[in-house]
């Protein structure tokens, strides 16, 4: 049986409009030259998000654009929203760690759940704890100021390639999630529910325990549902609206999430590692 855990009451932030999380760069148009705009185009940049305030409401504009993709962030205020981002991580391993059904099974199959699920559980508790976050982007590397400053082609070819910071169109899609969350205003008991429902992940077919698991989830579901509709007197559109958000948070890139909330603390560590030590899994299985 799921037992709902306890949580704090989530801080709201003060919702930014959608037109100050800038254009797609792919419709910017200057009056100065390509060679000036090249030249400057890392100063610019810079510049230009710092003018911006990172709104998780995208334009409709820059919807589906491959610019999002290349264009890379990185934290604003990296000590504090990390040291936020382990409490969070903290709290998910607790969640865990608490459940007796979890360590029932299998070690194998704990260590798949885990793998395959950490990071929607993770983005549910950072909903949760209503924990918002700035975003500065990486400025990009202009080739030909790299040969005007006689950097080595090497050297170029490195810079060029580097996959610092994490993607702005991944970063978007979690921010946007975190706000549709925020906007139902889920309670205590819809997040410990919903937290089984996707720790205990039925489409993991490769588990040993499938059944077992698929037991577990529909049991969730159905106490998400019976709680839904003794609070809101029967009207079980909010059960279907919630359920529809954990799809989205199965779409949520682990590695953007590691990559912009963790690699200032881990550097070279994983976080799937990190987290089977912190649990407890059998370590002849990494």
């Amino acid at each position: 049986m799921l037992l709902p855990a306890t949580a704090n009451s989530a801080s709201m932030a003060t919702k930014i409009p959608a037109e100050k999380f800038g254009k797609c760069q792919c419709e910017t148009h200057h009056s100065k030259s390509i060679l000036y705009q090249i030249l400057n185009k890392e100063h610019g940049s810079e510049t230009k998000w710092h003018q911006q305030h990172g709104s998780p409401h995208c334009s409709t504009r820059s919807k589906g654009c491959p610019c999002l993709d290349r264009r890379r962030v990185v934290l604003r205020t990296p000590e504090a929203t990390c040291r936020r981002a382990s409490e969070v991580l903290l709290k998910t391993s607790n969640f865990i760690r608490n459940l007796p059904s979890f360590y029932h099974m299998p070690w194998e199959d704990q260590f798949v759940l885990i793998q395959q699920n950490w990071a929607p559980l993770f983005v549910l508790d950072m909903a949760q704890e209503g924990v918002d976050f700035d975003l500065r982007e990486i400025p990009a590397i202009s080739l030909l100021k790299k040969i005007l400053l006689n950097q080595s082609s090497t050297a170029t070819s490195e810079l060029s390639g580097s996959s610092a910071g994490a993607s702005l169109a991944e970063v978007q899609k979690m921010k946007n999630l975190l706000w549709k969350f925020w906007d139902l205003d889920i309670n205590a008991k819809e997040y410990a529910y919903l937290k089984g429902i996707i720790l205990f992940n039925s489409e993991c077919h490769v588990l040993k325990c499938l059944p077992y698991v698929q037991s577990l989830q529909q049991e969730a579901q159905k106490a998400l549902m019976e709680f839904i509709s003794t609070m809101f007197h029967g009207n079980l559109s909010r059960f279907a609206s919630i359920l529809q958000l954990i799809t989205s948070l199965r779409d949520i890139d682990a590695d953007a999430i590691e990559e912009l909330f963790f690699r200032p603390i881990l550097g070279e560590a994983t976080l799937n590692v990190l987290l089977i030590e912190t649990l407890y899994i059998k370590p002849g299985w990494l």
